[in-house]
């Protein structure tokens, strides 16, 4: 059997590993600033590129796209080539893939602080960048599927098929949930709308944690778990039924997100259903990732390596069996817009994704640059800085997620709210948010430790840009009776990633096409809910723009406390013309679903210039620029075309009448500020915001007239 030489590429991992290094402490710095500025304002630093609305995405994107997307990319190269026996498909698709992507990144640098974003969770991105995005996942993708095509492995690694599932699914979930309608270079409206926008949204957001944040760091837990340790995987037969139930379960448990919305009943029971389920095939992961180290715990409590891997393995199974429990309405409904999801999310991105990444490049580099890691001791002092830094930031967000549900649902026994006012609850929980933002410095802190150590180790080496390699080329596979059903899928890489497409296709088929053929529903509809008036439109779009969405929800809950502090309940024919959806994940501040008429003018006014003169002890930030930056009038008339075209009634030739519609609402809210004292002018950004705040809820209230 001839043996064929070849080299292995090192030097687009190496290009990889750094930049997730260097963009994870960023986007950990900038998290860190986001904690802050919940209990401490002035962090805010009095600029409109710094609000927690502008920088809180910035993070996300930051972590989640950044460092976890480099250190997929980091890590897939490296082990994709080892296990296959072959170099990456094309060099040059490599090297697209890898500056496609920093370039990606740094677009979400400067756009996200300017306002530039749709508002949807983990796809805050304008639509340019989506295409970006789209293009460059695909050329991963054709680099990836050409390598496994060339390989000299006549079988794949399990680590090759949770990589397929990976590719295939983002792709589908990236495409689906931006579609989108332009207005301009840097604005676009959801083509989905309310209640349908909501369901898309949540199966890419729930699923962009599953195929993003989970498969392919499973799939790095299957090849960098054994090498550390030198052991084989537990159980191959394990991993078939990991891999196949997973991923054909994940994709249904999007709707758990929306439980007690306005989202239909039996949507909400299926993503329940589904994400209970997964227990089962997600521990399967954590449990064959922990056996695959029996016997060798001695070597455990010497490697800071495999330490880092055991809680990151562990952190998994504690998030997987959290997200289900979490899905049960009984505990949703203690959970939901409270800081338990901040503390179950992180959890999972510090401890499974974080410290899976930590252990990856502490093996990795020492590999590519063919010496030692410069220090133990050093790794050891990080892996316990990042334990107790996640310790000290989830112990206090539980604390603080059963403080805000226990007085948020207080009656006293008269039957009133015994805290109606919502901000004293956020007063009573600034200090678990102190803990939580000292939890990341301590974080934040091993992570340059690591940065020092693993400098110092490349210093000490050389290294290897094309590792030299050889291995016998991939013979035909000649049958010589029956064989295991499962090793045949493996040989067959096309065969295997339609199979994998099937799989990830069939609960999105079966969960969107019916929400979207009830979308003009007559049991639905709301005769006297209409369009937004221009003036609000732009007021809405401002709104988005500033981040409002990610403190404040616009979905009351049919909850006794939340509608005695709230008003009615939300309805879904209320959201139909809502591009998109604003329901919210998170309460920072109090809902604003029926704020529309609750207070004047004025008030708005005043609490967006300076929000502790109207809400003593608030932690939001002053927005004093929105008082003196002007709207833009002249866009108007194509955001009216852009919203007809999605099914929005606006009248034909409405357009021409679209500036002087606004300014007319405009001026009526500048001469009701003047009565009040207050100076401004019609073209101010905070006119619009104010014409968008008096709007919300106020359709129902004609109704029940």
């Amino acid at each position: 059997m001839e043996i064929e030489k070849f080299h292995y590429d090192n030097k687009v991992v190496k290009y990889f590993a750094i930049a997730t290094v260097v963009w994870g402490a960023i986007g950990m710095l900038v998290g860190l600033l986001a904690a802050t500025q919940l209990f401490a304002p002035e962090a805010n630093l009095g600029s409109e590129y710094t609000t927690f609305g502008r920088i809180r995405p910035l993070h996300t994107n930051a972590v989640i796209f950044a460092f976890v997307g480099n250190a997929i990319f980091a890590g897939v190269y490296y082990s994709m080539q080892r296990l296959l026996k072959t170099r990456m498909f094309n060099d040059a698709l490599s090297w697209i893939n890898f500056w496609g992507w920093q370039l990606i990144i740094l677009s979400a640098v400067i756009t996200l602080p300017m306002g530039f974003t749709s508002s949807k969770e983990y796809a805050e991105l304008e639509w340019p960048i989506d295409i970006a995005i789209a293009l460059i996942w695909v050329v991963f993708g054709i680099n990836m599927i050409g390598t496994i095509i060339k390989r000299r492995e006549k079988h794949m690694y399990v680590a090759i098929w949770f990589y397929i599932a990976s590719f295939v699914t983002v792709a589908v979930l990236h495409i689906v949930n931006s579609f989108a309608l332009p207005v301009n270079f840097m604005k676009s409206y959801s083509a989905f709308a309310g209640v349908q926008d909501a369901l898309v949204q949540w199966w890419y957001g729930h699923n962009a944690v599953a195929f993003f944040l989970t498969t392919p760091y499973l799939g790095l837990m299957y090849y960098f778990l054994p090498k550390a340790a030198n052991r084989p995987i537990y159980s191959y037969k394990l991993s078939i039924v990991h891999f196949w139930a997973l991923i054909f379960l994940y994709i249904w448990a999007g709707p758990h997100h929306l439980l007690y919305t306005s989202l239909p009943e039996w949507a909400q029971a299926l993503g329940t259903a589904f994400s209970i389920m997964l227990i089962a095939p997600s521990w399967g992961g954590m449990v064959n990732g922990l056996l695959t180290l029996r016997g060798a715990w001695d070597k455990v409590k010497e490697d800071p390596i495999l330490k880092f891997m055991v809680v990151a393995i562990t952190a998994y199974g504690m998030a997987v069996f959290e997200g289900p429990m979490l899905s049960l309405k009984s505990v949703n409904a203690i959970a939901h817009y409270t800081d338990w999801i901040v503390a179950h999310v992180h959890i999972g991105a510090l401890g499974w994704n974080g410290f899976l990444t930590f252990g990856m490049l502490y093996w990795m580099i020492p590999q590519m640059w063919k010496t030692k890691l410069f220090s133990r001791k050093l790794a050891n002092t990080h892996f316990w800085l990042g334990t107790l830094g996640i310790i000290f930031y989830a112990l206090p967000m539980y604390v603080s997620a059963f403080t805000q549900w226990l007085m948020w649902k207080e009656f006293t026994p008269e039957g009133i709210l015994q805290y109606p006012n919502f901000l004293s609850t956020t007063l009573q929980i600034i200090p678990m948010h102190m803990l939580r933002a000292f939890g990341g410095l301590l974080y934040l802190l091993g992570v340059f430790v690591m940065v020092y150590n693993l400098i110092k180790t490349a210093k000490a080496g050389n290294f290897v840009a094309n590792e030299a390699a050889e291995a016998p080329a991939l013979e035909k596979v000649v049958s010589k009776g029956k064989e295991y059903w499962h090793r045949v899928w493996e040989r067959k890489p096309i065969f295997f990633t339609l199979l994998t497409t099937v799989a990830i296709l069939i609960g999105g088929i079966f969960e969107l096409i019916p929400s979207f053929m009830m979308k003009d529903n007559e049991a639905t509809k709301i005769e006297a809910v209409k369009p937004y008036t221009p003036l609000e439109l732009e007021g809405r779009d401002i709104y988005i723009s500033e981040g409002c969405v990610g403190c404040h929800s616009q979905m009351i809950r049919p909850f006794r406390y939340e509608t005695e502090r709230y008003g009615e309940y939300s309805k879904a024919g209320e959201f139909v013309y809502d591009h998109p959806f604003l329901w919210g994940s998170k309460r920072t501040g109090p809902d604003l679903h029926r704020v529309g008429e609750k207070y004047p003018d004025s008030w708005h006014f005043n609490h967006m210039y300076d929000p502790r003169s109207m809400s003593p002890g608030s932690t939001m930030p002053p927005y004093p620029w929105l008082l003196e930056q002007p709207y833009d009038l002249e866009g108007l008339p194509d955001k009216i075309t852009v919203m007809r075209k999605l099914g929005v009634p606006y009248e034909e030739g409405f357009e021409e009448e679209v500036q002087a519609n606004a300014m007319a609402q405009a001026e009526g809210i500048v001469k009701r500020l003047e009565a009040d004292g207050i100076e401004t002018v019609p073209e101010a950004k905070i006119v619009a915001l104010i014409a968008y705040l008096q709007r919300l809820g106020t359709d129902i209230k004609v109704a029940d007239k």
